[in-house]
């Protein structure tokens, strides 16, 4: 199992923590994962700390696909990974139709074959076996549609291509489980409880039932995010977690519409995702965050003092033996826990 960091995205000033990220290389992380919403973006991130460090890999948790188009995702995976000596990582999203309608403008359509279509071109245009042709319902190249001059023309990328660029894909939903099996190299859950590993497992295995030629999860990289807070009082370990939660489960999404929402549920807390919800959206955030179960946090996350991390590190380590978890995307904000992290994980 590797050990990833996951940097969320940027407040109002971007800024990119180079001395922790230098220090996860230094204790042998393998990854660290930037992302995007509405603010800074997830590439340039990327790109900076590629620029900045020698061997730790970069990926996208995640690019929001709707605000690119394949091949614009193409050719920045390609770019980023021949300038890094192959050490850029692919990871995509559909995000949420607030944000795809709402901030990017355009509709949110049909996330799941949105994601077919989008991983299939993609590597198309990497695999650089001829000039692209695609036609699906989302995509198609060239385009002749309403609003075309006709003049477009199928298209060889000038630039080789590392043809094996890994893509992965954040989804926790069902079918995006699925389709994330069928076509990508991984998958990010927002959460995942280790001893719970069928809430998404099941689904996984469809979609590597559809791909065939014997794919499983030995072909595959699961990469929850797994928060860490290291501290005697553990409530107050609990918080940020709780915030985070709060956000998500609360507040992505709409009433009915909130994957987040959905994927609590299944994790065995639907009476408090309800409530959640509930008080988020009646604009009563402080409550919101109470809501969330000190037992939620503590099975999706690494919390307290050092001997309960440790014990608890235990339920992921096996996971990660049964090829059930192949990088924790952690989220550490503590420098000083670094090392101690290195330590559980290596050994």
């Amino acid at each position: 199992m590797k050990m990833g960091i996951f940097l969320g995205y940027s407040g109002k000033k971007a800024s990119v923590p180079l001395e922790l990220i230098k220090q996860a290389e230094e204790l042998g992380f393998d990854s660290v994962w930037t992302s995007e919403a509405y603010g800074s973006d997830a590439v340039t991130v990327a790109t900076w700390i590629l620029a900045n460090t020698d061997k730790i890999k970069a990926g996208t948790c995640i690019m929001q696909m709707p605000a690119r188009t394949p091949a614009m995702a193409a050719m920045t995976a390609m770019t980023l990974s021949q300038l890094s000596d192959n050490r850029f990582i692919v990871g995509l999203g559909a995000s949420g139709p607030q944000v795809v309608e709402g901030w990017h403008g355009v509709p949110y359509g049909k996330p799941i074959t949105r994601t077919r279509e989008y991983v299939k071109i993609m590597r198309k245009i990497m695999a650089r076996e001829g000039p692209v042709e695609f036609d699906g319902k989302l995509y198609q190249m060239p385009n002749h549609g309403e609003g075309t001059t006709g003049l477009g023309k199928p298209l060889k990328s000038i630039l080789q291509a590392e043809p094996n660029i890994p893509i992965y894909n954040a989804s926790i939903t069902p079918t995006g489980l699925a389709c994330a099996a069928e076509v990508g190299d991984g998958v990010f859950p927002i959460w995942m409880n280790p001893e719970k590993f069928d809430v998404i497992g099941q689904h996984l295995e469809k979609g590597f039932a559809k791909a065939g030629n014997g794919k499983s999860l030995k072909d595959f990289d699961v990469a929850p995010g797994v928060a860490v807070v290291m501290g005697d009082d553990i409530d107050a370990c609990r918080l940020p977690v709780k915030m985070n939660m709060a956000l998500y489960i609360g507040g992505m999404g709409a009433k009915g519409k909130n994957f987040y929402t959905t994927y609590a549920t299944s994790l065995g807390y639907g009476e408090a995702a309800e409530k959640i919800q509930d008080l988020y959206l009646a604009g009563d955030k402080e409550a919101a965050v109470a809501a969330v179960p000190d037992a939620l946090v503590d099975e999706v996350a690494l919390i307290g003092t050092e001997a309960m991390i440790r014990e608890r590190a235990e339920a992921w380590k096996a996971a990660g033996e049964k090829n059930q978890v192949g990088t924790m995307m952690m989220h550490i904000n503590q420098p000083e826990v670094m090392p101690i992290i290195a330590d559980i994980f290596k050994s």
